[in-house]
């Protein structure tokens, strides 16, 4: 069972700004939202629940439009994503070559599980069906970097390079 975390905070005046800028960047436009849900979430690394009822006063799109997107699309995040993501490959030749070791590693050293994000939101953990590099099994990708054929022990090595 997977626990979803809740995220009880307002926020803050800075960020509000920051979210008013990319709002008034679209203002006017029409076929936006897909546009600006990414820069939002490129900005925060989520999309709040008080950012969607911004958006929505301020442009006039029904929350439920915006949430149908956001959920829709997995660049897009309802529930706040660690500055790095991690993601695991657990298709059959990165399974084979031993990636639930190395999932098992990871979940060690990050202290959390798949779909999960570390309290400090440094890592959000991830597993994937396929990668499509079959012969570097097993792959784990940081931030779009592909680290192949990495042995369990390695993890650890690979994530210190990540702030």
């Amino acid at each position: 069972m997977f626990r979803r975390r809740v995220v009880n905070r307002s926020m803050t005046t800075e960020e509000i700004s920051r979210i008013d800028k990319i709002i008034d960047k679209y203002e006017g436009e029409e076929g936006i939202l897909i546009q600006l849900l990414l820069d939002i979430q490129q900005e925060l690394n989520w999309i709040p629940k008080e950012v969607a009822e911004r958006i929505s006063q301020r442009l006039n799109i029904p929350q439920s439009q915006i949430y149908r997107v956001a959920s829709f699309y997995t660049a897009m995040s309802l529930t706040p994503r660690g500055r790095h993501l991690v993601s695991v490959c657990m298709g059959t030749a990165c399974h084979i070559r031993g990636s639930p070791r190395l999932l098992d590693r990871i979940t060690d050293i990050l202290k959390i599980q798949p779909r999960e994000t570390s309290p400090d939101r440094r890592f959000t953990l991830n597993t994937v069906n396929c990668l499509g590099c079959c012969a570097l099994g097993p792959v784990m990708v940081v931030d779009g970097k592909y680290h192949g054929k990495l042995a369990p022990a390695e993890a650890e090595e690979v994530l210190k390079n990540y702030d």
